[in-house]
C-alpha cells in the first residue's frame, strides 16, 4: 500500500514517460481509469524517506483545456478527490529548452490550488544548446520546489525522489493570473454550488463540466443554467486566460532564462530535416529505413531462432523418450509444447522489431513520417493524426485504435478506427515469416537485396496501400461537416535511450509471449484433444483396418509407413479433422485443405494461433512415428503432402494466398472487441469484420487463382 500518491502531468514530448519508467522500473502495470477505455499506468518507487510513492503517468497534454479524450482525463483526475487515481501531490515535468510554452500548464495546474513541484527534463539538452536557467530564482518566483533533471541520461532522479518526500500537503505556489476577473459572478455561483472555495476550479467547471463524470445528470443541469445566465462564452474567455498567462510568465522567466545559442539552436535539426522530409527524396529514404528494419528482422534473427526450434525439438524428442507413454505425456509435449514452441519461436523476430521502431521513435525520425505523411493522409479521407495510430498498427491494432481518441474530427476518427486494423501488425509476422521462409529462397539480389526481406516489406507495404484505399471509400460513404486540422510539435534530433531501446524491447516480447502464449496454450490443448480423439465408430474401423494389413502384408515399405499413414487416417476422422472437412469445400478454391481451415478457425481468438495450430496439427500428425517426431516445424510443413496428387499442400501460390488472407482478414478477436468499446455500437465493428473478411477471401482466391499454374 502506498503512503502517497503522485501524479505525473506535463505536455507531450517532455520525457515523462521516461522518467515514469525510470521511478518505477518494472515495478509498474497498465489499466484504464474507472468508467474510461483511456491507459493508466501506474507504479510504484521508494523515496529517502522510507514512504512507498504510487506514481501515475497522466495523459501528455498542453493546456487544461482538452483537445482529446485523453487529455480530459488530466482534469478528472485532478478534480475529483474520489477518483482513485487523485493525487496527493502533482509533479509537473516541462521541457528545459522551451519552457515557456510547457510553464502554460503548469500556471494552469498550480491555480487549482494542489501540492506541486516542477521538474525541469532534459537539462543536457538545454546546456548543450545555450540554455542556462536560474533554478532558485524561479522556483522563489513560482512558489515551488523546481528540480533539474535529465531522464535520458537519469541524472537528478535521486534529487527528484527527495524533493518529492519533502513536498508538504499544503499548497505553496504563488498564483498566476486573477481568475475572478473572466467570469466574476458566474465563478461565485459555481463555487456556492459545488462547496469549493478555489477560483480556478470553478471557472474549469465551468469550461469542461459536459466531461466530467463525477457529476450527475441533475448537477450538470444546474452549471449548465449558471453559464446561460451569466453568458458564460467559453471560447473567449479561454484565448482571454491564454493571453493574461503569457504575459505573467513573460514577467516570471524575465532575466531567469538565459538562451545563448537561440540562432544556433536548430540549425542541425535543420538541415537533417531538409533531407529526410523532402517531399521526393524523404519518402525514398523512408523506403529504404523500411527495407533495412524487414531485412534485418529476417538476418539478424535467423540464429537464435534456429537455436530456439532445434531447442524445443530436441525437448520433445528427449520427452518422448524419456517420459512414460501415455495421454498425459502426448498432451504435454504434442500439445502445449508443439504450441508454445511455435510462438516462442518469434520472440527474436519480434525483439528485432519493436528495438528499431523504438529507436526511430527516439530519435524524433517517427515524427518526421507522420509529418510527411499528412498532406498524403487528407488526399484520402484522414489527417496527420490518423498516421499515429496507422504506424503504431505495425505493433498492435488494440493500443492504435485507442490512440485514435485524439483525432478531434469524427469523420476521421471512425476512418482511422475501420482502416487501422489492414496495417499489418506483429502478431501476423509469425504468419508472413514462417510461409515465406517456406516458398522464398534466402538469397541476395545485387548483393544486398535480401528476397526474404523484400517479400516481408511487400506484404507490409500491400496492407499500407489497402488501408488507404479503404479509407478513400470511406471518405465518400460517411458524411460529416466538420473540418479537420493538424498540428504537431517535430523534436530535435537525439540520440536513442539504449536502456529504453532494451526495456521496450523486453516489455513487448514478454506481452507478445505472455498474451499470446495463454491463447496459444488453451487453444492447443482444445486442438490436441479435438485432433486426439474422434468417434469411436472410425476409429475402431481404422485400428482394425492397419492391424489387419500389419498381419497379412510381407511389403517391407509399406510396414514402415504403416504407424504413420494410421495416424494420418485417424486426424482427418478426428473431430478437428471433421471440423475441416466441412469447411473445407469453401476454402479449397484459395489453395487450403481442411488442416488449413482448422488454423483459420483458432486464429480468429489470436492471429498468430496459426502457427501454434499447425505446430500442434501436425506434432499429432508425426506423434507414432519417430522420424517425423524429429523433425522441425518448417521441415514438417514443407513435406506435407496432398494425399490425392501426391504434391506439396504449401506451395507459392497457397503460401502467398494465405499471406494476403491473413493480411485483410479481421483475425482478432481483441480488435473487435475494442473497436466496439471506442465506438460504443455494435456497428462499426461488425462492418469492419464483414468488409475485411471479404476483401481477405476475394485477395486470396486471385492470388491463389493467378500463381497457381
Amino acid at each position: 500500500m502506498a503512503d502517497l500518491k503522485v501524479a505525473l502531468v506535463g505536455n507531450p514530448n517532455t520525457g515523462k514517460s521516461t522518467l515514469f519508467n525510470l521511478l518505477t522500473g518494472l515495478n509498474q502495470k497498465i489499466g484504464n481509469f474507472p468508467g474510461i477505455t483511456v491507459d493508466k499506468k501506474t507504479g510504484y518507487c521508494k523515496l529517502p524517506s522510507g514512504k512507498t510513492a504510487e506514481i501515475i503517468d497522466l495523459p501528455g497534454t498542453y493546456s487544461l483545456y482538452p483537445k482529446s479524450k485523453d487529455e480530459r482525463i488530466v482534469f478528472q483526475v485532478l478534480a475529483d478527490e474520489r477518483n482513485n487515481a487523485h493525487p496527493d501531490i502533482i509533479v509537473l515535468v516541462a521541457d528545459s529548452t522551451n519552457l515557456r510554452r510547457n510553464l502554460l500548464l503548469f500556471s494552469q495546474v498550480a491555480d487549482l490550488g494542489k501540492p506541486m513541484l516542477l521538474v525541469l527534463n532534459m537539462a543536457d539538452m538545454a546546456k548543450k544548446e545555450g540554455i542556462s536557467i536560474d533554478v532558485d530564482k524561479l522556483a522563489e518566483r513560482l512558489g515551488v520546489q523546481v528540480v533539474s533533471i535529465s531522464a535520458r541520461k537519469e541524472e537528478g532522479i535521486a534529487q527528484l525522489k527527495k524533493a518529492i518526500a519533502q513536498t508538504t500537503t499544503v499548497a505553496t505556489q504563488n498564483s498566476s493570473v486573477e481568475t475572478k476577473d473572466f467570469a466574476p459572478k458566474a465563478i461565485e455561483e459555481i463555487k456556492r454550488k459545488i462547496g469549493v472555495d478555489n477560483d480556478y476550479y470553478a471557472l474549469q467547471i465551468l469550461h469542461q463540466h459536459e466531461h466530467l463524470t463525477f457529476f450527475t445528470a441533475k448537477e450538470q443541469e444546474e452549471i449548465e443554467t449558471i453559464e446561460v445566465s451569466n453568458s458564460f462564452d467559453t471560447v473567449k474567455l479561454q484565448g482571454e486566460e491564454t493571453v493574461a498567462r503569457y504575459k505573467h510568465l513573460s514577467k516570471v522567466l524575465n532575466d531567469v532564462v538565459t538562451d545563448t545559442g537561440a540562432e544556433r539552436k536548430f540549425i542541425l535539426t535543420d538541415k537533417i530535416d531538409a533531407v529526410l522530409t523532402h517531399k521526393i527524396g524523404g519518402v525514398i529514404i523512408f523506403f529504404f529505413i523500411l527495407f533495412f528494419i524487414f531485412n534485418a528482422i529476417f538476418s539478424w534473427s535467423s540464429v537464435p531462432m534456429d537455436m530456439i526450434e532445434g531447442g524445443f525439438a530436441t525437448l520433445t524428442e528427449w520427452g518422448h523418450e524419456y517420459l512414460p507413454a501415455g495421454v498425459l505425456t502426448d498432451l504435454l509435449l504434442d500439445g502445449v509444447v508443439a504450441g508454445l514452441g511455435g510462438i516462442i519461436i518469434f520472440i527474436p523476430q519480434i525483439a528485432v522489431l519493436f528495438a528499431l521502431i523504438s529507436i526511430l521513435e527516439d530519435t524524433g525520425y517517427m515524427a518526421r513520417v507522420t509529418f510527411m505523411m499528412d498532406k498524403v493522409m487528407r488526399k484520402f479521407g484522414l489527417s496527420g493524426k490518423s498516421v499515429v495510430p496507422m504506424i503504431g498498427g505495425i505493433a498492435c491494432a488494440v493500443p492504435s485504435i485507442m490512440s485514435a481518441r485524439n483525432i478531434e474530427n469524427w469523420k476521421d476518427r471512425i476512418i482511422t478506427i475501420m482502416v487501422t486494423p489492414l496495417i499489418s501488425c506483429s502478431a501476423r509476422l509469425p504468419v508472413y515469416t514462417l510461409l515465406i521462409s517456406l516458398v522464398v529462397p534466402n538469397e541476395k539480389v545485387l548483393g544486398i537485396l535480401n528476397l526474404q526481406g523484400l517479400a516481408l516489406m511487400g506484404m507490409y507495404l500491400i496492407s499500407i496501400a489497402a488501408a488507404i484505399l479503404v479509407a478513400l471509400v470511406f471518405k465518400f460513404i460517411l458524411k460529416a461537416k466538420e473540418r479537420s486540422y493538424f498540428i504537431m510539435e517535430l523534436p530535435v534530433y537525439r540520440m536513442p535511450r539504449w536502456k529504453n531501446v532494451l526495456f521496450t524491447m523486453y516489455e513487448k516480447s514478454k506481452a507478445f509471449v505472455v498474451e499470446a502464449g495463454k491463447v496459444i496454450i488453451a487453444i492447443s490443448i482444445i486442438l490436441w484433444v479435438m485432433s486426439t480423439y474422434g468417434p469411436s465408430q472410425r476409429f475402431e474401423a481404422i485400428d482394425a483396418k492397419y492391424n489387419n494389413i500389419e498381419a497379412t502384408s510381407t511389403d517391407s515399405v509399406q510396414l514402415a509407413s504403416l504407424e504413420r499413414d494410421r495416424a494420418a487416417e485417424k486426424l482427418e476422422n478426428s473431430y478437428a479433422g471433421i471440423v475441416g472437412k466441412v469447411i473445407e469445400p469453401a476454402i479449397k478454391p484459395l489453395g487450403y485443405d481442411w488442416k488449413i481451415g482448422i488454423a483459420l478457425i483458432t486464429s480468429f481468438a489470436a492471429r498468430e494461433a496459426f502457427v501454434g495450430t499447425m505446430a500442434t496439427i501436425y506434432s499429432v500428425e508425426g506423434a507414432e512415428d519417430s522420424e517425423a517426431g524429429e523433425l522441425r516445424l518448417r521441415d514438417k510443413i514443407a513435406a506435407a503432402k496432398d494425399p490425392k496428387t501426391g504434391l506439396p499442400i504449401f506451395t507459392i501460390a497457397t503460401a502467398f494466398s494465405l499471406m494476403l488472407f491473413y493480411a485483410f482478414a479481421m483475425q482478432c478477436m481483441s480488435t473487435v472487441a475494442i473497436v466496439y468499446r471506442e465506438t460504443k455500437s455494435w456497428k462499426w465493428p461488425v462492418i469492419q469484420l464483414v468488409y475485411m473478411t471479404v476483401m481477405a477471401y476475394v485477395a486470396a482466391l486471385i492470388a491463389y487463382q493467378l500463381i497457381n499454374p
